[in-house]
């Protein structure tokens, strides 16, 4: 890592320029980096060049000169210190297919992409380090943590957490994304990062639904602790430490998505609650919801592991299989009757 030491001097590239990946790009280049960023829409790419706006994803916040749009990837990712890449999981797979052809074998490449792939159930630092074989897999990270694009780019004081393999990566991430409004911390467990930022999106559905309905606020509240024991039994089987899911990556961000009217995935179920269907909501969104896609592949994966998730097998239920919302309340309220511990990491009864 001596070769980073000037982090002034690294050069970055910036993959997505959703609402997230333009607010972080936004963050980097006020802290003084010049960066490419590779645009997929080409009207994005020309409202950030002649607007300095983003008006699709990321409406009236201004952005900085020393954020180069373009809709070559090649541009930039190639001879690229750090490559950050925002893209929707979903597409996670042809995108890094892509980016291997260009980029430098001593990169380091951060996601900041939730979601856990359908056909696979990888996370996306696996799909990275699969399709780009020859980097190093201690050069891929992730950042995650409670953190709305909106509110990061407007400065809104923020705290994530950065996870590598190598704690010289973690800290390198860190030192590049910090700043007076954006806090990092490190850990070495990229899985339980991930694990946890995945698994919100669904959860943040769920609690969409419960307040789409009215149900109150002590449902809501039951619902977010039951939720964080689902995302303790599904991480912990995959090899995730409980306390990064006790951090930002896991109930930091789960209160925020199940709690912030801005979380397109709150969004979503709170619609869901008040009647609406899916293929009509989906329709009206121009952004991603992830917690859709990940509910396929937290569901399938936890049948394949025998990870029970009651909370999230109903949502499942209510987007893919018809379920009505409040068939799916009465068959969690009566379900039989367990220790509140049950199949939780570090319990036994």
């Amino acid at each position: 890592m001596s070769r980073r030491i000037d982090i002034v001097r690294t050069r970055i590239g910036v993959v997505g320029a959703g609402a997230w990946g333009t607010a972080l790009a936004k963050l980097l280049a006020e802290k003084g980096f010049v960066l490419d960023l590779w645009v997929f829409e080409k009207e994005v790419k020309e409202q950030i060049e002649t607007d300095r706006e983003n008006k699709i994803f990321l409406p009236n916040i201004k952005l900085p000169d020393n954020i180069i749009p373009t809709n070559d990837l090649e541009v930039v990712v190639k001879e690229k210190d750090l490559v950050l890449v925002v893209v929707p999981s979903h597409c996670m797979r042809d995108v890094a297919e892509q980016m291997k052809n260009y980029i430098s074998p001593e990169a380091i490449v951060v996601t900041a992409s939730k979601g856990i792939e359908n056909k696979t159930h990888m996370t996306m630092t696996q799909i990275l380090a699969e399709k780009i074989d020859f980097l190093p897999k201690e050069n891929i990270a992730v950042i995650s943590g409670p953190s709305f694009a909106k509110e990061v780019a407007n400065k809104v004081p923020t705290v994530v957490a950065a996870a590598s393999t190598s704690r010289d990566v973690a800290e390198f991430v860190q030192k590049i994304f910090s700043c007076s409004t954006f806090r990092v911390y490190v850990n070495d467990d990229p899985v339980g990062t991930q694990i946890g930022g995945a698994m919100k999106n669904v959860l943040a559905i769920a609690a969409g639904i419960c307040d789409g309905m009215k149900m109150g606020l002590n449902s809501r509240a039951a619902l977010i602790t039951r939720g964080l024991t689902e995302m303790n039994r599904l991480g912990t089987r995959l090899g995730a430490d409980p306390l990064t899911l006790a951090g930002l990556a896991g109930v930091g961000d789960l209160l925020l998505t199940c709690t912030g009217d801005l979380s397109r995935n709150y969004t979503v179920g709170k619609q869901i609650g008040e009647g609406k269907k899916l293929d009509e909501i989906i329709s009206e969104m121009r952004m991603v919801a992830e917690g859709v896609k990940t509910t396929k592949s937290v569901y399938n994966l936890s049948k394949k592991l025998g990870v029970d998730l009651p909370i999230c097998n109903e949502v499942y239920s209510v987007l893919f299989e018809g379920l009505s919302v409040k068939e799916t309340v009465k068959r969690l309220m009566n379900r039989s009757l367990k220790h509140e511990l049950d199949g939780v990491s570090g319990f036994s009864s």
